[in-house]
């Protein structure tokens, strides 16, 4: 289950989502513009700029949420118009992105597992090209 937190008017498609959930687990996503999620950013890890997706995993207990999944929606309009895609599609790549690394994926370590995980998940949905690869070009 996801609970939504949409600061913004964008439309999100919730059960597409929720399709990627682990069952029985929640996840908060909290939809934003580039000035608070500058804010979060600043606060929560010491980086004075705006990002596109932040994850905040909690300890895995049983029945417990996975963690909060925070998305910049003005970076996600931009980004989707940059590479001709919707922006229902970038929201997707943000939030699978974001859910791996609630669910304990790091990029940055993890010699390429996420990666691996994250392109499974995008071709099963027909998705464009992840947010890690993008990084890596």
């Amino acid at each position: 289950m996801i609970t939504l937190n949409n600061q913004t008017g964008i439309c999100i498609n919730i059960s597409m989502l929720e399709s990627l959930l682990e069952k029985r687990r929640e996840v908060e996503l909290v939809i934003v513009n580039s000035s608070t999620m500058h804010k979060i950013n600043l606060e929560q890890r010491g980086v004075n700029k705006t990002t596109d997706v932040l994850s905040f995993p909690l300890k895995d207990f049983a029945n417990t949420p996975l963690g909060s999944i925070v998305i910049n929606s003005d970076l996600a309009t931009i980004k989707a118009k940059e590479l001709k895609h919707t922006l229902k599609d970038e929201i997707t790549l943000m939030f699978i992105h974001g859910l791996l690394h609630v669910r304990g994926f790091d990029h940055e370590c993890d010699n390429g597992e996420m990666r691996r995980e994250e392109e499974r998940l995008i071709n099963g949905l027909g998705l464009p090209k992840s947010l890690i690869t993008r990084m890596e070009n």
